[in-house]
């Protein structure tokens, strides 16, 4: 019991019991009032003693508590500190000196401070005193750190710790930050997916292959069953190279194999098709526009109105949208011997001040954006000459190129020493010119597709280390080739275009946001039933109101209200088969009309000789004769045949026409 409780029920009690009744009762008072007890006389009682009484019986006690309190941590910390340290016999003894004088000071100091309460009249119990009974360990573990509580069990790591060091790990060791745990697929076509692009928010996809169809995917909008909402076929008859989203997503540049590059809008109608150069015109720059088949094409990273396309007329063109009727740039790349070379791929920085190709020969060349004649940076032996290089992409640092070669290579460049690569890595098979690669979002692997033949395998999507080239990880996607991947920045979801028709996502549930994680979750719709006109709806917009026909609001609505017709929803009737019933005729009976219905109308099958069934009348038609033998009666009254044995077999085959020798 505190100080504090003591001393209040010391005051309650001096409150309430201020009068104490004391002393005879009065008789005549008693029986007036009818009881006895009544008429004593009050006793006072002295506040401020009682006060002072209970104040000091408090301190006694509180003193002794913390003087109990005291010895059990002296005798706890002694023990401590044996157990801990074992030479320690002369530090224990001027340990226990310290905890004597200390102890003998803070009792000097309770004893000061009682006397002062007591002159000053103090409520409450005095301050414990601090007590510092350490040894060097603890000295120094309590400088470091200030732990409460009793030691942790060896082993023991915080939850903290444990995400920290997972977070930690995840930071050193990229691979585990490949979403690889779930995919879906999406059904493109049978044939080859050689072109996808995925808009900046990650909402929809755009699929193109070689069938000619550019397919739309919204991720919001799909269910289970993984439909695209349109399927275009925007350039007719020429397979699709690339297709891309500008910076904003509001458009997607479509490049095929023909020599006009499209853009359509997000719903895949069209908004501007670039002009068609004159092919007679030696001099490319001279031309408003290209002249032979696109290789490939992409955005301006900054300006959301600039496009870059290359072509096998041998440049690079860049194009305004705002302006389909000639071309804003042209870049000639050329060999060393100054001859014109085709580029096979082309890209931007992503700055956008540089633009990038790489041509047949080999060679990566790099010009200045706003300087078309000569190039800023070229290699010329980056790849064997002869090849296609299907791909250039720069890093998210803007400091290294990675270019995928059709002699089945990648390397990564540093454009300032852009003579020598950075690394190498060789025998990633790649049969098709559109075999791409990309950077992980954190820049620190580098994707690539592998190519293979029917039969040999599976095509697999293999990541590289970007700083040292080694192959961290591998996923093996189809029994076909791995020609396109995109691993998007904010989905964190790679997409893989393959040999077989099929576009795969890879994504992980915790990893990744978004994008294919909203379409799997949610149920296939019911197959709704065939909506059809119920009957003929003639629109007639400038008829009088009293000859207009009512619209039709529903088909399912009307198709409800005619199932409760009973004419309409009538079911008809069932041929008849047999004699007839229900006063109805059947098909064949005993009239004449159903009898030459059966046996002559309907029956049509002959499965007769068609020689035989001529030469059945051959007889009658000797005897009378009436068709061809009066033709013949002047000029060859005697029939004569050919009787050349070679012949038998031919003659046998043709008609009687051809017999009759004229």
């Amino acid at each position: 019991m505190d100080t504090e409780e003591i001393v209040g029920a010391g005051a309650l009690a001096a409150e309430t019991s201020h009068v104490e009744l004391v002393g005879e009762p009065d008789p005549e008072l008693a029986a007036t009032m009818g009881f006895s007890g009544f008429g004593k006389k009050a006793r006072t009682f002295d506040l401020e003693a009682m006060f002072e009484q209970t104040r000091r019986t408090a301190v006694e006690r509180s003193k002794k508590m913390l003087e109990a309190r005291a010895r059990e941590e002296e005798a706890q910390k002694e023990k401590e500190l044996r157990s801990q340290h074992e030479d320690i016999d002369s530090a224990t003894s001027g340990s226990s000196v310290m905890g004597a004088c200390s102890a003998s000071t803070c009792r000097e100091a309770e004893s000061s401070e009682s006397e002062d309460g007591s002159n000053e009249e103090l409520i409450g119990p005095p301050l414990p005193c601090q007590t510092s009974i350490q040894g060097p360990a603890e000295e120094e573990e309590e400088e470091e750190d200030e732990f409460i509580g009793p030691p942790l069990p060896p082993g023991y790591k915080d939850s903290d710790d444990d995400d920290d060091d997972d977070m930690q790990e995840e930071d050193n060791n990229p691979i585990k930050k490949i979403p690889d745990s779930h995919e879906i697929t999406l059904q493109h076509g049978t044939k080859t997916v050689s072109a996808l692009g995925l808009d900046p928010s990650g909402a929809r996809l755009v699929t193109g292959g070689y069938d000619y169809d550019v397919r739309l995917w919204d991720f919001a909008g799909m269910d289970a069953s993984l439909q695209a909402f349109r399927s275009l076929q925007p350039c007719e008859c020429h397979q699709i190279k690339s297709l891309q989203y500008s910076s904003t997503g509001d458009v997607i540049l479509v490049v095929s194999g023909n020599s006009q590059a499209k853009v359509l809008d997000r719903d895949g109608f069209p908004v501007m098709e670039c002009i068609k150069g004159d092919q007679y015109i030696v001099d490319m720059a001279n031309t408003k526009g290209h002249t032979a088949m696109l290789n490939t094409g992409c955005w301006h990273p900054k300006i959301k109105e600039e496009f870059l396309t290359c072509s096998n007329d041998g440049t690079v063109r860049t194009w305004d949208v705002n302006n389909d009727k000639k071309h804003k740039g042209v870049f000639k790349p050329r060999s060393v011997q100054g001859k014109r070379v085709i580029p096979t791929t082309c890209t931007y920085s992503r700055d956008g001040k540089l633009i990038a190709a790489g041509c047949q020969d080999g060679s990566i060349q790099i010009w200045d954006r706003n300087m078309n004649v000569h190039t800023k940076f070229h290699c010329r032996q980056a790849h064997a000459p002869g090849t296609e290089t299907s791909c250039l992409m720069f890093s998210y640092d803007g400091t290294v190129l990675a270019s995928r070669g059709g002699d089945d290579t990648l390397k990564t460049w540093d454009i300032r020493q852009f003579k020598k690569p950075i690394n190498s890595v060789e025998g990633l098979s790649s049969f098709f010119p559109m075999t791409d690669c990309c950077f992980s979002p954190d820049d620190k692997l580098i994707v690539t597709g592998t190519s293979i033949k029917k039969g040999g395998g599976n095509g697999k999507l293999i990541f590289f280390e970007r700083e040292t080239f080694q192959k961290v990880y591998e996923i093996e996607v189809t029994d076909a080739s791995v020609v396109r991947c995109l691993w998007h920045p904010k989905l964190n979801q790679i997409m893989v275009g393959t040999g077989n028709g099929l576009a795969k996502v890879y994504y992980d549930p915790v990893k990744s946001q978004r994008g294919a994680k909203l379409c799997v979750v949610k149920t296939k719709r019911k197959a709704r039933q065939a909506e059809t006109l119920t009957q003929d709806y003639i629109i007639t917009p400038h008829a009088l109101p009293m000859f207009r026909e009512p619209r039709q609001r529903s088909t399912r609505k009307q198709l409800e209200k005619d199932r409760l017709d009973p004419l309409k929803s009538h079911k008809p009737e069932p041929p008849v088969a047999g004699p007839g019933r229900g006063g109805r005729v059947g098909t064949h009976g005993g009239t004449l009309s159903s009898y030459i219905v059966k046996n002559i109308a309907l029956d049509k099958t002959d499965d007769s000789n068609p020689r035989e069934a001529i030469l059945r009348h051959a007889k009658e038609a000797e005897d009378n004769p009436y068709w061809v033998a009066p033709a013949y009666s002047k000029t060859q009254p005697k029939a004569v045949f050919a009787e050349v044995e070679s012949e038998e077999d031919e003659t046998d085959n043709k008609p009687e026409w051809k017999k009759r020798k004229i």
